[in-house]
C-alpha cells in the first residue's frame, strides 16, 4: 500500500511541476529561444553529471554485471513493436506519405525528457540504471531505423543509413555520462569531495527543468491541436496498449528485480519521443502529425502513469 502511495504522489509531483511550465508559458515567460535552451541544459548540463553521481553511488559492480544483459528486453520488445507498426498502418490504412513517420512513433518511447523524471519520481534513484539501460535501446533504435522509416515518407529524399551521424546521435551526452558512470564502478573510481558535490548540484536541475520542458511544450502546441483519427489512434494504441502489454509479457517470468520489470513496463508506455517532430521537420516528412502525436501522448500518459501503477502494485 505504501509503495501505491508513493506512487501517486510521485504523479501528483510530475503533474504539478507540468502545470507550473504551462502557466509559465501562457504568461510568455518562455520563447523558442529559451525552450530550446532549457532542452540543452537538461541533456547536456544537468543528466549526464547526475547519471554519473547515479551510477557512482546506488550501484556496485556486481549489480552491474547482472543489469546489462537485461537489455535484450527492451531491444526485443521494439523490434517485435516494429512489426506490429507495419500491421497496423496497413490494416487502418496510414497514408505512405507519413507510415514511416507513424511506425515510428508507434515504436520508440521518450525515455529522458518524461520517462526518467516519471521513474525517479516514483522509485526514486534506485530505478535510474534500469532507466538508462531501457534509454540505451531506445534512442539507438531511433536514431537509426526510426529515422530511416521518416526518411522514407519523402519519396524526394534519398533513403540511407548514415552511420557516423547516427552514432553521433546514439553515443549522446546522457548516454556517455552513463558509460563514465560504468567505467568508475568497473575501475572502483571514487569522485573527488570537490566533484562530487558539482555534479550532484547540477544533476538536481533535471527532473524540475525536464517538467518545466513539457509544460512548455504542451503549451506551445496547443490543446485545441490535438485531434482523434484512425492515425493518432493508431499512435495511441502503440504507445499505450501493445507496448506495455508486450513488455509485461517478455518480463513477467523473467528473473530480473521487480523494480526493473516496473521501469521496463513504464519506460515502454511513454510518450512520442521529442525529436520525432525534428526529424520529421529535417527530411520533410508530416512534422505537424508528429507534432500532434508528442503533445497528445504527453497528455495522455499523465493519466496512463496512475493506472499502469495500479496494475504494477
Amino acid at each position: 500500500m505504501s509503495t501505491f502511495l508513493n506512487s501517486i504522489q510521485g504523479v501528483l509531483i510530475i503533474i504539478l511541476m507540468v502545470a507550473v511550465g504551462y502557466t509559465l508559458a501562457a504568461k510568455h515567460w518562455f520563447t523558442e529561444n529559451s525552450k530550446k535552451l532549457i532542452a540543452k541544459l537538461v541533456t547536456q548540463i544537468a543528466l549526464p553529471p547526475y547519471m554519473i553521481i547515479s551510477m557512482t553511488n546506488d550501484f556496485s559492480k556486481s549489480e552491474l554485471a547482472k543489469l546489462l544483459p537485461n537489455l535484450r528486453y527492451p531491444v526485443l520488445s521494439m523490434f517485435i513493436l516494429m512489426g506490429i507498426s507495419w500491421i497496423v498502418a496497413r490494416f487502418i490504412k496510414v497514408d505512405p506519405k507519413r507510415r514511416g513517420l507513424f511506425m515510428s512513433m508507434f515504436f520508440n518511447s521518450n525515455t529522458v525528457f518524461v520517462g526518467l523524471p516519471i521513474n525517479l519520481a516514483i522509485f526514486g534513484t534506485k530505478s535510474l540504471p534500469y532507466v538508462l539501460v531501457y534509454y540505451m535501446a531506445n534512442t539507438t533504435i531511433f536514431w537509426t531505423l526510426g529515422v530511416y522509416f521518416i526518411q522514407r515518407d519523402n519519396p524526394n529524399t534519398q533513403v540511407k543509413f548514415n552511420f557516423v551521424d547516427g552514432i553521433k546521435k546514439v553515443f549522446s551526452a546522457p548516454l556517455l555520462g552513463f558509460i563514465i558512470g560504468i567505467v568508475l564502478i568497473v575501475l572502483n573510481i571514487h569522485l573527488p569531495v570537490v566533484l562530487s558535490k558539482t555534479f550532484t548540484y547540477l544533476g538536481g536541475l533535471t527532473i524540475p527543468l525536464s517538467m518545466l520542458f513539457i509544460g512548455i511544450s504542451v503549451y506551445d502546441a496547443g490543446l485545441s491541436n490535438m485531434r482523434l483519427n484512425k492515425d493518432s489512434l493508431g499512435v495511441l494504441s502503440g504507445r499505450f496498449i501493445f507496448a506495455p502489454i508486450l513488455m509485461y509479457l517478455l518480463v513477467a517470468h523473467s528473473d530480473m528485480p521487480n523494480m526493473m520489470k516496473q521501469v521496463f513496463i513504464l519506460q515502454s508506455c511513454m510518450p512520442v519521443m521529442t525529436n520525432a517532430p525534428v526529424v520529421a521537420k529535417l527530411y520533410n516528412a508530416d512534422a505537424d502529425f508528429a507534432s500532434i502525436m508528442v503533445t497528445e501522448t504527453t497528455l495522455l500518459s499523465l493519466a496512463v502513469v496512475p493506472i499502469m501503477m495500479i496494475l504494477l502494485n
